[in-house]
């Protein structure tokens, strides 16, 4: 059977689980909860990351010691990357150039440049490298160090660990805030989370949560973390302003890892023995759906596909005052405003088409090229979403035998645009003013018309 072409995934966001048991990522879009493909993968995955680019899911296959790289656009693999021994933990860099992964049997990282699919780095980390987070402003990778109870911080510019931190038993995933000024590190061994000042790469608190927390987010509105507690099935919802848990909410059986929407809304949480993702509404904290995924779920990616941007033209005609009077001359207004959402690129075009009882005289615009014949104009300069380009004006002679209506045409075309703009100026032709009689100097009112004379 011949394999049938991807198809373009619309926009909007989708969770990607990754499903360990049967080597595969569920992907549900987060508007209707339901999963609308289920993407094969390399050897028992364990974690997913998404580039903010919306470009690419990254899955970390732990028994073939892969990364698979998942086109978002299309749902389907588009290259497979061999990295080092046993590979458990993935992040993207803010500016989707690199994906680091962790490599828990042999203590590294590799750097994976994304224009490539290649390993570019490796670098060495603590022992037992599991769970990895970039800073949201790109410069620091976070590691943490299950066997070592240490997160490793790394300077993304060098690739070189900067610092080594002590933290609580057994950490296991890392989760920053947007703005940069915390790390929250879960502990499964000890049931905490461990609060890093990235300031000063130290551990200023020590958070109680659920038992063996696993997984960890930060609410992109930066106001919250969660803490998936894979040994209680719950999630603990820590206020990142008093760094205490403010509501606990039950899950699926041993929730594994927990990620946020975009607008902070909803957090998704991997059920791994219920072969499910639990469905959390984030201003009740209450579970409002349960999405049956594959088979032993674990990591989870939140990934948003974008809505393409395009340039749209409008043009607008005008005739800004005065009467179009038969046998006179009259004028027009064309105005080209772009009402997409993207600059437009390549020529704009701007054509009239002329009722026959009208002729061209001039045709004149600040930027424009212009011709009578066809009565045309272009450019191609960039216009900026929101903005128009300087008016065009066109004058013209009106026939003395011109009707009472005339409907003048213009159109604008290109500028990246796939459709045209067409518009459309009805104007009144008022009949050629009568010439007054002339007027003789005889100012007689007889009525005879003698005027008294005989």
């Amino acid at each position: 059977m011949s394999s049938q072409p991807a198809q373009a995934v619309p926009p909007g966001t989708y969770a990607y689980v990754v499903n360990s048991s049967d080597d595969t990522v569920s992907v549900i879009d987060t508007s209707t909860d339901t999963v609308t493909d289920t993407i094969p993968v390399g050897n028992f995955p364990m974690r997913a990351a998404a580039s903010p680019d919306g470009t690419r899911v990254y899955v970390v296959n732990s028994l073939d010691n892969t990364v698979s790289v998942i086109d978002i656009a299309t749902d389907t693999v588009v290259a497979t990357v061999a990295v080092g021994s046993n590979p458990q933990g993935v992040a993207v860099s803010p500016d989707s150039a690199f994906a680091y992964v962790t490599n828990r049997s042999d203590d590294t990282v590799s750097v994976i440049d994304t224009s490539t699919d290649t390993v570019t780095d490796t670098i060495t980390a603590g022992n037992d490298a599991l769970g990895a987070a970039v800073s949201p402003n790109g410069t620091r990778l976070y590691v943490a160090n299950a066997d070592d109870n240490t997160v490793s911080v790394i300077d993304t510019s060098t690739n070189t660990v900067t610092d080594t931190i002590p933290v609580g038993n057994d950490p296991q995933e890392v989760a920053v805030t947007p703005d940069n000024a915390f790390a929250y590190v879960t502990n499964r061994n000890d049931d905490t989370v461990s609060v890093i000042d990235t300031s000063t790469d130290t551990v200023t608190d020590t958070i109680p949560v659920g038992n063996g927390p696993l997984g960890a987010a930060a609410s992109p509105d930066g106001t919250h973390v969660y803490a998936a507690n894979f040994s209680s099935d719950s999630v603990s919802v820590i206020d990142t302003a008093s760094n205490t848990v403010t509501d606990t909410v039950a899950v699926g059986q041993a929730s594994w890892d927990v990620a946020v929407t975009p607008d902070s809304a909803f957090a998704y949480v991997t059920d791994r023995d219920s072969a499910a993702v639990s469905v959390i509404d984030t201003s009740t904290n209450t579970v409002t759906d349960t999405v049956t995924v594959g088979n032993g779920p674990r990591g989870v990616a939140i990934a948003t596909v974008p809505r393409p941007t395009a340039p749209a033209l409008k043009l607008v005609k005008l005739t800004p005052g005065g009467k179009f009077r038969q046998g006179g001359q009259g004028w027009y207004t064309l105005t080209v405003t772009n009402t997409g959402d993207a600059p437009t690129d390549g020529t704009v075009a701007v054509t009239d088409t002329l009722p026959v009882s009208l002729t061209p005289v001039s045709l004149t615009g600040s930027g424009w090229t212009c011709t009578l014949t066809p009565l045309s104009c272009s450019r191609n300069d960039v216009l900026d979403p929101g903005a128009s380009y300087p008016p065009l004006t066109l004058t013209v002679n009106i026939a003395r035998n011109a009707p009472e209506q005339i409907t003048n045409i213009a159109t604008v075309t290109g500028g990246g645009t796939t459709s045209t703009s067409t518009a459309t100026a009805t104007t009144t032709v008022h009949e050629q003013e009568k010439p007054k009689p002339p007027h003789d100097g005889d100012d007689c009112h007889d009525r005879s018309g003698t005027c008294g004379n005989t």
